[in-house]
C-alpha cells in the first residue's frame, strides 16, 4: 500500500480494510471491487462485472478452525462467543465501515463455514494446480 500511495507501483490488489481508507482519503483510486455486488461500504465502487471484467470474482475471508476432534460443544462455545461479538453494533459498525461483508446471524456457523470453505477450494484449486503454484 506504500509503494501504490507513493507512486511507485501502478495498481495493486488488496484487502478492503487496507485500501478503503485511502480510497476515501484520496489518495489512490478503486477502479473495481473482486465481488459480485457492490460493497455496502463504497456503493460508489463498480464491481469487476460492471468495469468490464467479467467472471473475476475474488474475496477475502475469515473463519476460525479448531483441531480434529475438538469437543463440539467448545466449538459451540467459541462459535457463540464470535456471533456475539459480531453481533455488537460497534463491532459490526467498525467491521463494516472498513468495507467488510458480514454474514447473517443465521450463516456464522461451522456448517456454512465448512460449506464455504469447501466450494473455496473446489474454485480454486484447479488454477493453482494448473499455474503450478507451490508453497514456498
Amino acid at each position: 500500500m506504500q509503494d501504490l500511495v507513493a507512486g511507485q507501483i501502478d495498481m495493486e490488489i488488496d484487502p478492503t480494510s487496507n485500501s478503503l481508507p485511502q480510497v476515501r482519503a484520496g489518495r489512490i483510486r478503486a477502479y473495481a471491487v473482486a465481488a459480485n455486488t457492490r460493497l455496502n461500504a463504497a456503493p460508489e465502487i463498480p464491481t469487476v462485472e460492471e468495469a468490464g471484467l467479467p467472471g473475476f470474482h475474488a474475496s477475502l475471508w475469515y473463519g476460525l478452525w479448531a483441531t480434529k476432534g475438538t469437543p463440539k460443544d467448545a466449538i459451540g462455545k467459541l462459535n457463540g462467543a464470535v456471533v456475539d461479538a459480531l453481533g455488537n453494533p460497534a463491532v459490526r459498525k467498525r467491521l463494516t465501515d472498513l468495507g467488510h461483508e458480514l454474514f447473517p446471524r443465521d450463516r456464522q456457523t461451522p456448517e456454512v463455514l465448512a460449506a464455504f470453505h469447501k466450494a473455496e477450494i473446489e474454485k480454486w484449486w484447479p488454477i493453482v494446480r494448473e499455474a503450478g503454484i507451490k508453497p514456498e
